[in-house]
């Protein structure tokens, strides 16, 4: 299928054909295509889990209320956000960027370059990312008020707007995710219904991880549990030339 296929093809299945399994690598491989998606500065603060596991399966579909989408799915897999691995990721894409460097930058330039990277990942992601009960937010957004004066800035940065850029990435590595698996002819079916406590508990979370998205997985058992045809608003209602 080309793109467009693709994308024709994908539908939010919530009903799945539990005779057909998934292969487990092919839905693995899919994840590792996810890593491919955009996301904010490259910090890929994500993790991916793919349930597999029928006892550890059911447990998960009651936290997402016995949804059909989830109880007849073949594997699922959890999206979660790990904004409190940021001084780690910052340091990976660091070390990354200054190998990065080395290897294809003129040498008369590596220091400088090297050297703006690491105030961006040494010191400005750990300073964006960091939260203290809302206190070290504020004072960002101070502080960018404040230089807003005098030139653009990006505005975003209480601890809620850096919270919204980590799920924001999260969800593009799941969109990317979805569109590999209905290349390979799988189907999904991405859920917000979910009790976010009782899945953190389930998959053995940390405090700082947060459930960004629930993917069911399988294969379409016929047009069961796809919505007839799909309703879009009418293109001209959300496109804009400008």
């Amino acid at each position: 299928m080309n793109l467009e296929e693709v994308l024709n093809y994908r539908r939010s299945v919530r009903v799945f054909d539990k005779a057909k399994p998934l292969d487990p690598e092919k839905v693995k491989h899919c994840l590792e295509l996810a890593t491919l998606a955009p996301n904010s500065s490259n910090m890929q603060l994500w993790e991916f889990y793919q349930v597999t596991q029928p006892e550890l399966l059911a447990k998960i579909s009651k936290a997402c209320l016995d949804q059909t989408a989830t109880s007849t799915a073949s594997e699922i897999v959890v999206f979660v956000t790990r904004q409190d691995l940021y001084r780690s990721r910052a340091r990976f894409v660091l070390d990354f960027e200054r190998g990065y460097v080395r290897r294809n930058s003129p040498r008369e330039r590596q220091e400088k370059r090297i050297k703006d990277r690491e105030l961006y990942y040494g010191k400005l992601m750990p300073f964006l990312y960091a939260r203290f009960f809302g206190i070290l937010g504020f004072l960002r957004v101070l502080l960018t008020k404040a230089i807003g004066l005098f030139r653009p800035i990006v505005r975003e940065v209480s601890e809620g707007d850096m919270r919204v850029v980590v799920h924001k990435s999260c969800a593009l590595a799941a969109q990317t995710f979805m569109i590999a698996m209905a290349n390979e002819g799988y189907d999904t079916c991405p859920l917000e219904g979910f009790d976010s406590k009782q899945m953190k508990k389930l998959l053995k979370l940390p405090h700082g991880a947060g459930v960004n998205m629930v993917i069911a997985c399988g294969i379409r058992d016929g047009n069961k549990g796809i919505w007839g045809e799909r309703g879009r608003v009418p293109f001209n209602e959300v496109y804009h030339r400008v």
